[in-house]
């Protein structure tokens, strides 16, 4: 079976810092662009971040500089470091294996991501 597995979530302080973590099971990652989306409360998912197959990133505005995603492909996984988090921030944060030429996508099953005093 093919899974995205998500880690990495939790609750942080205003202004705190955390990486996720989202690793292929049954999937190897390195052919597809890779992307980590949010869904908050009575929100649309939205994207934060996508890394391209040769690294390339786009960031959502809303990001202003305070996250950072990579990959890994020797460990077949992607990252996203968060800094600077605000209560705005909170949300479940999916993996996105995106689809690529003949390629289905596969979505993680998401975690929470909570930003609290």
């Amino acid at each position: 079976q093919v899974h995205l597995v998500e880690s990495g979530g939790g609750l942080v302080q205003p202004g705190g810092s955390l990486t996720l973590s989202c690793a292929g099971s049954g999937l190897i990652l390195g052919p597809y662009p890779l992307a980590w989306y949010r869904q908050a409360p009575g929100k649309e998912r939205e994207l934060v971040a996508r890394i391209g197959r040769y690294r390339n990133t786009d960031y959502a505005n809303f990001v202003e500089g305070r996250f950072t995603i990579s990959r890994d492909n020797g460990k077949n996984a992607v990252e996203l470091r968060m800094t600077s988090l605000q209560p705005g921030d909170t949300a479940v944060y999916y993996c996105h294996a995106e689809p690529f030429n003949a390629l289905p996508g596969h979505w993680g099953q998401g975690t929470q991501v909570t930003v609290s005093s």
